[in-house]
């Protein structure tokens, strides 16, 4: 039902030339820059600012006013969307609540039935192969092939395609991590517990069987007491990471010490009283976040709120009245964190007011974007998993994002074609949405939410400590697993 629509919308955006990067590297993009996207702000009612319950950032796009149908339609959470089949119409939800509608509902979100993890078959023979360059060129004759192999089965023109270091660089990457889980195991549990780990979105599986071989091989007494728990909020990944253990006699015998568990981490209800470690990887930048805007006179918050209407255009409206979550998030960092981050407020308050007071000048600063599920996602840990030691890797900053303080890139595929555009509010699940994240901040939240010490390093420091560099390196003396993601965190 959806392909004339979104071939309708695809052959919008591909009749502009435009510019775009993506977060993760395939055989050379197309090019794209200043889409033209559908996005509404107006200023939302003819009361005085003192009066208004809820207004718009105003631009010199003026659409008809949406203020009644604001108050009229249901109020609606992603949580609620779940059950449903078709994307909604006359709702209004918080934007955290679209953009996690987007990426995970059941039916139509993005991971859920559009996104396809790269998988590059045989491990790449980093020392025979010349230089960086010609990786590239591998690397590019492998993705065609696989995606060759996915047409061949059945066309798709909006397969979304993409791939992580894990799938890029192993064993090697996901050796490196089992060398730091076993290592912190023997020094603070063993021989007293159990080596329990859990992985929050496995993708293909691939990281869990590098870990689990490396333990086999190298400390089967370890092994013998390993257990790995996936939690996957994907059914169609979930599936896949069950077949990844019948994929090979070498996998097989990994069946008693895996547990595939299908749901939501959000809607976790278990104690687990036993000391784990919770790995996640390239998890963090999905999570949904909030969108708040200031008033650049009173620096009163408000925050962003989505109207879908009943053709399902969206409109973006924001309102004093804060949510709580994002009220906690604000108190929370205004408090816990020591060292000075960026927000829309951050600058000098008499040129912020000059700039406002301009003709034309937005009566609201430009949008942050809030990692309030993060938040929610540290308090799960603090709650369920009071014993548990975290490794998170992700990026800590990203190229090509929409207008904002740590705000998202917003991207799909089209006839093998990256396309970028420049609001989350997309069409949903045809769209990635992912957003940097701010280590310190993250950092300081979770010390106060969970009481734990952290240390952050840089993906390529962590892995010089962890892998076995060599393996990767090729005969010029570059090294792709250390060169590559420079971008991203531990």
């Amino acid at each position: 039902m959806d392909t004339p629509l979104v071939s309708k919308i695809f052959r919008r955006l591909l009749s502009h030339q435009t510019c775009c990067r993506q977060r993760f590297y395939h055989p050379p993009p197309f090019r794209l820059a200043n889409v033209p996207v559908r996005r509404y702000q107006d200023a939302a009612s003819s009361k005085s600012r003192e009066d208004e319950d809820f207004w718009t950032h105003r631009t010199d796009i003026l659409p008809p006013d949406k203020a009644e149908e604001f108050s009229k339609y249901p109020m609606v959470t992603a949580q609620l969307l779940q059950s449903r089949r078709d994307r909604p119409k006359k709702v209004k939800m918080l934007m955290r609540d679209f953009i996690e509608d987007s990426l995970y509902n059941p039916h139509y979100g993005y991971f859920s039935n559009r996104a396809v993890i790269f998988n590059p078959g045989d491990p790449f023979d980093f020392n025979s192969i010349r230089d960086e360059l010609e990786f590239q060129k591998v690397l590019r004759k492998r993705y065609t092939e696989f995606e060759d192999a996915l047409d061949a089965k059945e066309y798709d023109e909006t397969r979304q395609l993409w791939h992580t270091p894990t799938e890029l660089f192993r064993p090697y990457y996901g050796e490196a991590i089992a060398r730091y889980l076993v290592t912190n195991y023997k020094i603070t549990h063993h021989p007293f517990h159990d080596l329990i780990i859990y992985e929050l979105g496995a993708g293909n599986g691939t990281l869990m069987l590098n870990v689990l071989d490396y333990i086999r091989d190298v400390h089967p007494d370890i092994y013998e007491r390993t257990q790995y728990k996936v939690i996957e909020i994907s059914p169609a990944l979930a599936t896949l990471q069950s077949l990844q253990l019948t994929s090979s006699a070498a996998s097989r015998g990994h069946e008693k010490h895996i547990e595939i568990i299908n749901r939501s981490i959000f809607n976790w209800d278990i104690y687990v009283g036993s000391p784990c470690y919770f790995v996640a990887l390239e998890v963090f930048d999905n999570f949904a976040h909030d969108a708040i805007r200031y008033d650049p006179f009173t620096e009163e918050a408000l925050q962003g709120m989505v109207l879908v209407d009943s053709e399902g255009d969206f409109f973006e409206f924001y309102t004093k009245h804060m949510d709580p979550v994002v009220g906690r998030f604000l108190r929370l960092r205004q408090s816990a964190c020591r060292k000075p981050f960026e927000h829309p407020l951050s600058g000098g308050r008499r040129l912020r007011k000059f700039k406002a007071g301009l003709p034309l000048a937005p009566n609201l600063t430009t949008p942050e974007y809030v990692p309030t599920r993060l938040m929610q996602f540290f308090d799960i840990l603090s709650n369920y998993f009071p014993q548990h030691q975290l490794i998170a890797c992700d990026f800590h900053d990203l190229p090509d994002r929409i207008p904002g303080y740590q705000s998202p890139v917003v991207q799909t595929r089209h006839q093998r074609r990256s396309v970028a555009v420049t609001t989350p509010l997309v069409h949903q699940g045809y769209f990635d949405i992912f957003f940097p994240i701010d280590f310190n901040v993250a950092e300081d939240m979770y010390s106060a939410i969970t009481g734990k010490l952290t240390r952050v390093l840089t993906q390529e420091e962590f892995l010089k400590r962890w892998a076995y560099t060599e393996d990767t390196e090729t005969l010029s003396g570059e090294n792709p697993m250390l060169l590559w993601y420079k971008n991203a965190s531990t």
